[in-house]
């Protein structure tokens, strides 16, 4: 059948303009004195904690853009099923607007990142977490070679993973909650987290009888960002002025510095006596902005860090 031209140019406006209502829908809402609802995955439950930080980190983002892009309503939507599953989800632009996550040049590709470090930098500082009867093991683990002789847990779409194998560390994987009994019993050795995490997650677990390792440290370069769909270009610019802003104004290093589950960080980590593993980190995009000093924490290793924390009034929780 031959359509005619008319109708052709017809079915062609249309198509075009129904794409650019669909596209600017999410932003130009607030036009018409609707609040832009913004998704994020609710992951947390009684003990999983870790993202009340990102959380707030958001609303500090959009509230301070507020005068600029119009009023915003966060909608936390519960899901609880393993990360590289909500990244899917928002590739497809499903469920959720917005997410957290450690970075990797795969990740860019399929998604918009906001580069924009929400920890600066700290997601690649590791810390162990091992049995409480176990600790002694890693006395010996002053190089990667020796701490190769223990089998690290992980989830399967973490990018650690990969990090972790790729510095030829061993790595069983399983799901998030199960890793801490799996240690438990004795089919992993101990499992990296991040300096804000270990904690908290021992502490939520005492029928684990698990502690922090006292002696050492795993470092990698590495940044979590907020995503966004790639077709959203107008959310992903409003967070990153929300984030520019905060940075300029001590805002952003203020919730970063007083978050209680930074706290911990600054009283228990004891930096300065631990020794330290440098791993290599393959993942990192080269557009990760390592040139700018302000947007990165930089531990030294020495009582400077006792200093800072000092600087920035943190309590204990």
């Amino acid at each position: 059948m031959v359509v005619p031209v008319a109708t052709w140019s017809r079915m062609l406006c249309s198509g075009i303009a129904t794409l650019i209502l669909w596209s600017g829908a999410s932003l130009a809402s607030t036009e018409g004195g609707e609040p832009l609802v913004v998704r994020y995955p609710d992951m947390s439950s009684p003990l999983d904690q870790r993202n009340d930080y990102f959380e707030q980190l958001l609303r500090l983002a959009l509230e301070k853009t507020r005068d600029d892009f119009g009023d915003y309503r966060l909608q936390a939507v519960p899901l609880r099923v393993p990360q590289g599953r909500i990244l899917r989800l928002l590739s497809a632009g499903e469920k959720i607007d917005v997410l957290w996550s450690m970075t990797t040049r795969n990740r860019e590709r399929h998604l918009r990142p906001v580069r924009i470090p929400l920890t600066k930098g700290m997601a690649g500082y590791r810390l162990l977490v091992v049995r409480s009867d176990d600790h002694a093991r890693f006395a010996d683990a002053t190089t990667l070679e020796a701490l190769a002789r223990h089998v690290a847990g992980q989830a399967a779409d973490w990018p650690d993973t990969d990090i972790l194998r790729h510095n030829e560390l061993p790595v069983t994987t399983s799901g998030y909650f199960s890793l801490f009994t799996m240690l438990r019993h004795g089919r992993i050795d101990y499992i990296p987290r991040a300096l804000n995490e270990p904690w908290a997650e021992v502490a939520q677990r005492p029928e684990l009888d698990l502690k922090v390792e006292p002696r050492l440290l795993l470092h990698y370069p590495a940044a979590s960002y907020f995503f966004v769909r790639r077709q959203n270009a107008a959310l992903a610019q409003r967070l990153e002025q929300g984030l520019e802003r905060a940075i300029a104004d001590g805002s952003f290093d203020e919730l970063f510095f007083q978050h209680p589950s930074q706290r911990p960080i600054f009283e228990r980590a004891e930096l300065s006596e631990r020794h330290v593993l440098k791993l290599t980190n393959p993942l990192l995009p080269e557009r990760t902005p390592l040139d700018r000093s302000e947007l990165w924490w930089h531990p030294d290793m020495t009582d400077d860090v006792i200093a800072d924390s000092a600087q920035h009034k943190v309590g204990r929780p």
